[in-house]
């Protein structure tokens, strides 16, 4: 797995942004780091994208800012240009993904059905974005897919909330989600980055689901998740746990 799509594996859900203004891009992208979510796909939706993930890329350099609704080779040029870690598109279009393969840059190109993610596999791509998803058959047709094309992984995007994504994070073909619903754009035009932080907030305590095992035979608390190495980062972040010296281990269950 690429390694900027492992850490978007351990984050969980990417924000998908749509930004209107630059100015809001750097308190917008505190916003969401200070929440649990340091990373964003911003979509090339709106003129001021490029600008926007240029700003964030520099205020916060650890955050993982990439591009999103990248529908051309000259918008995934411009979006790299600006410093985008990662290029998602809502279709499959064998330009772009070439373009990002031959630079080497992760690459999420959307696909819905099995014919176009099998033109994905053929391209050497093992992680696909899987769009719209609710409205494309959802976890089901995930899951469905995955079956004859062992080893690809998923990032649903497209109808997600906090009643829905649970489910999907849980599921082993999904590498993460991409999701809306703590970048509300009326929160953004109305610089209400409070509420973006608390929204992110809340979309980190979805993933931190665990459940007491024990003790092991060193003295260290054992606790179950269905994504441990996720569970472990966000509770790290939190402060919860020292990744050095935890004295709790976290096994897949």
């Amino acid at each position: 797995m690429d390694k900027i799509v492992e850490e978007l594996s351990k984050i969980g859900i990417i924000p998908v942004v749509v930004i209107e203004d630059t100015e809001k891009a750097v308190p917008l992208a505190k916003a969401l780091c200070e929440g649990g979510l340091p990373a964003a796909e911003v979509t090339f939706r709106t003129a001021a994208a490029k600008d926007a993930i240029a700003a964030m890329c520099k205020a916060c350099p650890d955050m993982i800012v990439g591009a999103g609704t990248v529908l051309t080779v000259k918008q995934a040029e411009d979006a790299l240009a600006a410093g985008a870690k990662f290029i998602v598109s809502p279709n499959f279009d064998e330009a772009v993904v070439k373009f990002c393969l031959e630079r080497k840059v992760a690459v999420l190109p959307g696909i819905a059905t099995p014919s176009e993610l099998g033109k994905a596999v053929a391209m050497g791509l093992r992680e696909v974005k899987f769009f719209p998803a609710e409205q494309a058959g959802g976890l089901a047709m995930i899951k469905a897919m995955a079956a004859p094309f062992g080893g690809v992984k998923f990032m649903p995007t497209g109808g997600l909330n906090t009643k829905n994504i649970g489910e999907y994070l849980d599921a082993p073909e999904v590498i993460a989600c991409g999701g809306s619903f703590m970048v509300n754009k009326e929160w953004i035009a109305a610089g209400d980055f409070g509420k973006v932080r608390k929204a992110t907030e809340a979309a980190v305590d979805i993933m931190l689901k665990v459940r007491y095992v024990g003790v092991d035979e060193e003295g260290a608390s054992v606790f179950a998740a269905k994504k441990p190495e996720r569970t472990l980062y966000h509770m790290a972040r939190r402060g919860h746990i020292s990744t050095e010296a935890s004295g709790v281990q976290i096994i897949r269950g």
